[in-house]
């Protein structure tokens, strides 16, 4: 029997989709993260993930995104091969791609447009976060299944490939490579490997398997129980233990849980090859699954809030000190150690990587800049536009290496102190940071709209015409973070990892309990 889909429903469905995946995690993460959380015993992970939690019961209830980075859209089709179009103006691709418009400029929710119409030299924005990454099949059938995701670009910048030989170690390889890939995807998440075909299907298929619900849990209650596993299962069972044994932990800061599942899917390939694909996806993963039988748009229902565990993060000064970022000293900033957690409150400004570069090209020059940076913190964000009474809508941090190359510049010409970001610092930031006796701390990213809480007040003082990468200045109050770089140059990216890796080496956490496995 013949299906027909109409245009409007279709871009009714994409759009409720995105919207419905910018404020609700999976219910399969929230399970398998609060577990983690229980069994956490990193005091520094422990926290970071009680932000994460705390922060996505937050946006579900206030309808908000869960990170500022409201992602590049993938989406993937299975359309019945009794499926017919009606109404359509353009083609298939065009009507997703205006339910992505509609789902990012929803005036209740605007989403945060990210994506540049030219990859490479003018790299402008579309404003309206098209074009979507579209990917089809035609199936039996007479229905459409999709399966719509936003990719963050935090994570999706670590992905890695490799050509290997058929007899090369998959387990070994990625032991060796999470690694360099930092925290900058935002851990804990999951890890998505795709094997075989050729170059490119590998790499679509680990982006597939990161669309597959979380089961891992289930999955070592399987193995704990005697019974028998495939060797898929085995491979993903190996890989997540070894992975988590390297001690890396939620956000880069060392803890036991690096990643909540491993997901493998394979494909025949040349004899002579063994092309693999690794794409990791973050703390902010968003992905929904639906399927149109020509009823209708379809709307998904909205999750329980009993889903979330009973994690209400809040600042807390006993544990961590206010600082006031109006009256803020080099001395004072030397006196932060690795570690240290931190509550700030006063002003502060903004920008990412096009301010920066700007900035440089306006030193090179001679030329004034906007905002005076002297004796300031700059945060790296790219917030999301406010809707309602909001100073600004979420606004988590950006992956700080990005700023690397310009550490130096800004805290020897410009007056900086310190600065905010996710993720761990390169060796140029730190030795920079070192010689001018500044400090880098890190926000949690996931916690977007938790942090955005803490801003009271927003302006534009500088380069509005980039929009989000706009020089703003922020009023904070109590805006959690945590010292990463201190001015002697010890990164808690790099101390945290080693100690944890060496605990979990000793086996004294073997025994605690699997929390609902």
């Amino acid at each position: 029997m013949t299906t027909t889909i109409r245009q409007q429903d279709l871009i009714d469905s994409i759009a409720g989709a995105l919207q419905y995946i910018s404020y609700y995690h999976p219910a399969d993460y929230i399970a398998h993260l609060a577990r983690a959380w229980e069994r956490e015993q990193s005091p520094a992970a422990k926290d970071a993930m009680a932000q994460i939690l705390t922060n996505s019961k937050m946006s579900a209830i206030g309808r908000r995104p869960i990170c500022q980075d409201t992602g590049i859209v993938n989406v993937f089709l299975k359309i019945g091969m009794d499926v017919r179009w009606e109404g359509f103006t353009g083609g298939l691709e065009d009507a997703i791609n205006e339910g992505v418009r509609r789902g990012y400029n929803h005036p209740d929710n605007t989403l945060r447009a990210s994506v540049v119409a030219d990859p490479h030299f003018a790299r402008k924005n579309t404003k309206d976060n098209t074009p979507a990454v579209i990917f089809t099949q035609i199936v039996p059938g007479n229905t459409v299944d999709i399966t719509v995701a936003a990719k963050g670009g935090g994570s999706e910048n670590k992905s890695k490939m490799i050509m290997m030989n058929p007899g090369d170690s998959i387990v070994d390889w990625v032991l060796k490579t999470i690694p360099t890939m930092g925290a900058g995807w935002c851990p804990p998440g999951m890890i998505g490997i795709g094997i075989g075909g050729t170059a490119e299907k590998a790499v679509l298929l680990a982006k597939e398997s990161l669309m597959e619900d979380l089961d891992m849990y289930e999955l070592q209650a399987k193995s704990q129980r005697g019974e028998k596993l495939d060797q898929v299962e085995e491979m993903r069972l190996e890989l997540y233990e070894k992975v988590n044994a390297l001690g890396i932990g939620a956000q880069g800061l060392g803890g036991l849980s690096t990643v909540l599942d491993v997901k493998i899917k394979m494909y025949p390939t040349h004899a002579a090859s063994k092309p693999v694909a690794m794409i990791p996806n973050c703390a902010a993963t968003r992905h929904a699954h639906f399927v149109m039988d020509g009823s209708g748009p379809v709307y998904l229902d909205a999750p329980s809030l009993d889903l979330w565990p009973k994690v209400d993060w809040a600042p807390d000064t006993q544990k961590s000190k206010r600082v006031d970022l109006n009256n803020l000293t080099k001395q004072e900033v030397a006196s932060w150690k690795p570690g240290d957690t931190l509550l700030l409150n006063g002003k502060m400004l903004t920008g990412r990587d096009a301010a920066h570069k700007r900035i440089q090209d306006m030193l090179a020059k001679g030329e004034p800049l906007p905002v005076d940076f002297t004796n300031r913190v700059i945060y790296y964000v790219g917030p999301v536009d406010p809707v309602g009474g909001e100073a600004v809508g979420p606004a988590g941090p950006t992956t700080a290496t990005r700023m690397d190359s310009f550490t130096n510049m800004m805290l020897e010409k410009t007056g900086l102190i310190a600065m905010i970001g996710k993720a761990e610092r390169g060796p140029v930031a730190i030795e920079a940071i070192k010689q001018h006796q500044s400090a880098y701390l890190m926000a949690v990213g996931g916690a977007a709209y938790l942090v955005s809480k803490a801003i009271r007040n927003a302006k534009v003082v500088g380069f509005a015409d980039l929009g989000m990468e706009a020089i703003y200045e922020f009023d904070v109050v109590d805006m959690p973070v945590t010292v990463a770089v201190d001015a002697g140059g010890t990164s808690a990216h790099i101390t945290g990892p080693a100690i944890w890796k060496e605990k979990i080496a000793t086996g004294e956490f073997k025994g605690i309990a699997l929390a609902g496995a």
